[in-house]
């Protein structure tokens, strides 16, 4: 049974996250290339706006906002269900190489499949799926020890492997590939926003929809897995279909983010370990905190890189590094 008090806890973070969320998304429709005065934002938002202002906030800013906002949530997600089933505080879906097996899947359905405009904003989620999948479980083949089992340490060292050599294959299939396809995958490697039109959010909307509440049904058994393997087992859970299960599970959640945000790591690692520090380590708590931590880290990130540097700013993904490697390293030298 949770406490009483950490539940109240829990709702006032909440609440205070989303005064956050929200006053990051009013500063960030107003502030930029073409900007919109405060004053009006009601006015456009109701309908009554010019048709400037209209066009710069339901054509350009609001998708942007609210893919980015999406995309932080299910790296957030994913990367506290990674932590869980692999008691490992380091475990992060762009780390370990899931974003990496994600971009080599988006790559080449890009530059080597007809595409057709109705159809690939659709496909591109399920590509990076499918893709991001096949590396989860080649990871989890080469951590895996018939011995000792899956050992977490092992796991984020063949991640980083993977990680590594598929960035490598990135190169290499795009060293012959068009300009203008090269340029598009560039950007999706520095994590640059590039999904920003409403179709973009209506494909990532369902993943959400579908696994937030899946992952908080599972919150027991992830707070199971977080024991000792023997202890887990001794109460009845059936350890390798509970894991295989949450980790396609937080490959889905990552998959689809990046299929349309691009490259981006540490929002999995930074956001989880925020929420516990909070509210502590008990999944049906932080997990909820997490979710929205990583989506107003990502708004914020990307609010900030787009309009520091004009005309084209700084892509997220290498705001978010600039935050979250040096507290990988910090993680890293205390663990």
């Amino acid at each position: 049974m949770i406490h009483p008090a950490l539940l109240k806890k829990q709702r006032v973070i909440l609440l205070v996250l989303l005064v956050f969320i929200f006053t990051t998304t009013v500063i960030g429709m107003g502030w930029g290339y073409s900007s919109v005065s405060y004053d009006r934002l009601m006015p456009t938002l109701l309908g009554n706006g010019t048709f400037k202002e209209e066009f710069v906030i339901f054509s350009i800013r609001l998708p942007r906002m609210i893919v980015t906002f999406l995309a932080g949530m299910a790296l957030a997600l994913s990367g506290s269900i990674l932590q869980g089933i692999t008691r490992n505080d380091l475990a992060d879906p762009g780390i370990i190489g899931i974003n990496a097996g994600a971009g080599v899947g988006v790559a080449v359905f890009f530059l080597f499949f007809p595409i057709e405009a109705g159809s690939f904003v659709y496909l591109l989620p399920l590509v990076a799926f499918l893709s991001a999948v096949v590396t989860a479980c080649l990871i989890y083949l080469f951590a895996f020890q018939r011995n000792k089992g899956l050992a977490p340490v092992r796991l984020v060292l063949v991640g980083i492997g993977f990680s590594m050599a598929l960035s490598g294959a990135m190169i290499v299939l795009i060293s012959s590939a068009d300009r203008e396809k090269v340029d598009f995958i560039a950007k999706w490697l520095a994590g640059n926003i590039w999904g920003t039109d409403w179709p973009f959010i209506w494909s990532l909307l369902p993943w959400l929809v579908i696994l937030i509440p899946f992952t908080l049904f599972k919150a027991n058994r992830l707070n199971l897995l977080g024991f000792s393997e023997p202890m887990a087992i001794g109460v009845g859970l059936a350890l390798e279909k509970e894991r295989i299960v949450l980790l396609l599970t937080s490959v889905a959640l990552a998959a689809s983010a990046v299929s349309v945000t691009g490259g981006i790591s540490f929002i999995g690692l930074i956001a989880p370990h925020i929420a516990k520090a909070l509210v502590g380590p008990r999944n049906q708590l932080f997990i909820p905190i997490a979710i929205l931590t990583g989506g107003w880290l990502l708004l914020i990130a990307d609010t900030l890189g787009r309009n520091l540097v004009e005309p084209n700013g700084i892509p997220a993904g290498i705001m978010v590094a600039l935050i979250g490697a040096p507290y990988f390293l910090f993680l890293l030298m205390r663990k």
